[in-house]
């Protein structure tokens, strides 16, 4: 018996695989494709997912495979000018080591945390998806692709926007579709397009037209309408740039849609992702807040395992659908208003839960209970970030002030003024605040 099985090893399920095998959370991991995604899809990693894989112990990696957006060229017929980029290019502090918006391409950090897994001891099993299940109050019993029958503690379902695992549950998508375009997304090589640049087509019939250079090889993503393709990406392409396409190694069309579920939970199964949400790729927001929902699902989930309690699971809805509805929101309104805007908008850093019932005490006057702990340097010189990858709570000792008790995931649980020693089965680390 499993004691969770993830359906679906995107971005989202790697994630939460991680956070319960460091654990030490037995986890059975499995996705319906029998190749690892190969595409440039969700290629913006923003600042407060670049906090949390600091705290994994990967940020490093991820920094090498990455650039800074890139300025734009924008293109109006024969006139090309030069603008502003989509990303900020603000030096690290203290308290923000990661402040801007980077680009890798999603293939690239799948296999980041690939890796990350494999360290753990952890590998996905291929060809394998979710038919049925049924659960009790003891269990899940779930019936796989191959006929094979899987009991398990708990089932997270990570397997995208056409999740079985949300079907199975019998949980509704809601929303709707914004427009009746379709448009595409394609990774391919430019003969001779300038890889300093965003290029940019705003003024073509359809709608923008742009292509991206992606880090660490010779692609460009391209994001356009539909009708660019209409007698092939490549012929397209060429008529828009003037230049030769020597290769298409991925492309794919999707809808422009706005949809969410109502619950994140049904018993002992629970949803993350794009089985959860989905919404235009406006803002950059999609993998970063699936990403997000595995952080703050692992560590609960493995409390709830360690203590027999599942009660702290309740506040995984509670915390991260509204969360959820506010993303969609705004990415539906920088898509309808074709905005270019980015920065304290869509970095992330602001995304908190004060609200939260685990939020409890007074604040320090800037940092509220359920508020993201800044890094800081500590009196011993360490970095907070460094420390909080021991993956349990810490509390920050400060001299003559409360202390601050920060979650495992890197919230603020309460400001005390006493040492605590256990979090939700958690032993808590203390360390001393620089003076």
């Amino acid at each position: 018996m499993s004691q969770v099985l993830i359906v679906g090893a995107g971005a989202t399920g790697l994630t939460l695989a991680i956070e319960l095998l460091r654990r030490n959370i037995p986890v059975r991991l499995i996705d319906l494709s029998t190749e690892p995604f190969s595409g440039s899809r969700g290629k913006g990693i923003q600042p407060r997912s670049l906090e949390i894989l600091d705290m994994m112990g990967i940020v490093d990696v991820i920094l090498e495979s990455s650039t800074l957006y890139p300025f734009l060229k924008i293109h109006l017929g024969p006139i090309t000018f030069k603008a502003g980029s989509l990303g900020t290019h603000h030096a690290p502090t203290e308290d923000r080591p990661h402040p801007n918006l980077v680009m890798v391409a999603q293939w690239r950090t799948e296999e980041i945390l690939r890796a990350q897994l494999a360290s753990l001891g952890g590998h996905i099993e291929r060809g394998l998806g979710l038919e049925s299940l049924h659960q009790n109050d003891h269990e899940v019993v779930v019936t796989l692709t191959t006929k094979e029958h899987v009991k398990a503690d708990y089932v997270v379902g990570c397997d995208g926007g056409r999740s079985a695992t949300r079907n199975a549950l019998g949980v509704t998508l809601y929303g709707n579709t914004l427009d009746d375009k379709t448009s595409i997304v394609a990774d391919l090589e430019v003969e001779g397009l300038d890889r300093e640049f965003w290029h940019a087509w705003p003024l073509r019939r359809g709608g923008l037209r742009s292509l991206a250079p992606l880090p660490g090889g010779t692609l460009f993503q391209l994001q356009a309408p539909e009708g660019i393709a209409i007698n092939g990406v490549e012929r397209g392409v060429e008529r828009l740039t003037g230049k030769r396409v020597t290769r298409v190694g991925w492309q794919s069309r999707y809808q422009h849609q706005t949809r969410m579920v109502d619950r994140y939970r049904v018993g002992r199964v629970l949803l993350g992702g794009d089985a959860a949400h989905i919404h235009p790729p406006s803002g950059g927001q999609g993998l970063n807040t699936g990403l997000q929902d595995a952080w703050n699902l692992g560590w609960k989930l493995a409390a709830a395992i360690r203590t027999g309690d599942q009660a702290i699971l309740d506040t995984y809805e509670a915390e991260r659908l509204p969360i959820a509805a506010a993303m969609l929101d705004m990415t539906k309104t920088l898509h309808v208003r074709n905005s270019f805007q980015r920065g304290e908008l869509t970095n992330q850093l602001g995304v908190g839960y004060r609200n939260s019932s685990l939020a409890h005490g007074a604040s320090t006057g800037e940092i509220f209970p359920g508020d993201r702990m800044p890094d800081q340097r500590l009196a011993d010189g360490r970095r907070l970030f460094e420390v909080m990858r021991h993956g349990g709570a810490t509390q920050v000792m400060r001299p003559k002030r409360d202390h601050i008790l920060v979650r495992p995931d890197g919230y603020v649980a309460e400001i005390v003024d006493k040492e605590i020693t256990n979090y939700f089965g958690y032993g808590v680390v203390q360390v001393e605040a620089a003076p």
